[in-house]
């Protein structure tokens, strides 16, 4: 596991929340439901893949298959 990983969640957090207020203050709040709805998927993929990679560790350190 490496602390890139916690930064680069972060930045999605950081970019989605500009576009979110740039769409809301030109009124396109169904846009910006949108791009919140993306934003959430692509940071719970990569924390789900973060989650798969330490059981494939846990896997191999006790040798369980």
């Amino acid at each position: 596991m490496d602390i890139s990983i916690i930064f680069k969640l972060a930045a999605i957090g950081i970019i989605i929340t500009i576009v979110c207020q740039i769409l809301k203050k030109s009124d396109r709040d169904d846009i910006a439901t949108v791009v919140t709805i993306v934003g959430l998927v692509i940071a719970l993929t990569v924390a789900v893949t973060m989650i798969g990679d330490l059981f494939s560790t846990i896997r191999e350190i006790f040798g369980v298959y």
